[in-house]
């Protein structure tokens, strides 16, 4: 858990510096001044953040209510949870936590970070999601995430797994 949390920390404000080292090679850093650009893609990235928090909500709510049995620590599970927008993706909390980076690279308002790091900071968070969440799945509940693994996909953007992503979970 403090290795992904490392990870996460170095994404952010590594990303954050590397992108303005960029945009200061790349682009005319004029549109740093430019108050329409700033305000706009501060907007932007906030309600990105928004989103990313609204569906964090919803799935660790879903995590909460369906995934843990007996007395265990908080933010674990001990059971495959299959119910909510589970049903649909096997990694919602995932898909919405690729909005982190790009809710950030607008928030700080550097097209670098939007264009560059940012895709690479997804593309890394897919590859952390195969070789370390996936097995781990695996080890934790078997066959029963096995059969899972062959039922739903890992992401899904149908309309109704969407608003299922977005729906508000009462607090247990």
């Amino acid at each position: 858990m403090i290795f992904r949390f490392g990870i996460w920390f170095i994404m952010l404000f590594g990303g954050i510096g590397l992108a303005y080292y960029i945009d200061s090679i790349l682009f005319d850093t004029s549109f740093y001044h430019n108050l329409v650009f700033q305000i706009s893609s501060f907007s932007f990235g906030l309600l990105l953040m928004v989103l990313l928090v609204r569906i964090s909500r919803t799935t660790g709510r879903t995590l909460a209510k369906y995934g843990r049995q007996g007395d265990i620590k908080r933010m674990e599970t001990n059971l495959l949870v299959k119910e909510g927008v589970y049903q649909y993706m096997r990694h919602p909390m995932h898909l919405g936590l690729f909005l982190f980076p790009i809710s950030v690279a607008f928030l700080v308002v550097s097209p670098s970070f939007i264009l560059i790091i940012a895709p690479v900071e997804i593309l890394f968070m897919v590859l952390m999601i195969k070789f370390f969440e996936e097995p781990e799945a695996i080890s934790k509940f078997g066959t029963e995430y096995l059969d899972y693994k062959q039922q739903v996909p890992w992401f899904c953007f149908k309309i109704s797994c969407l608003q299922e992503l977005l729906k508000k979970i009462p607090k247990n």
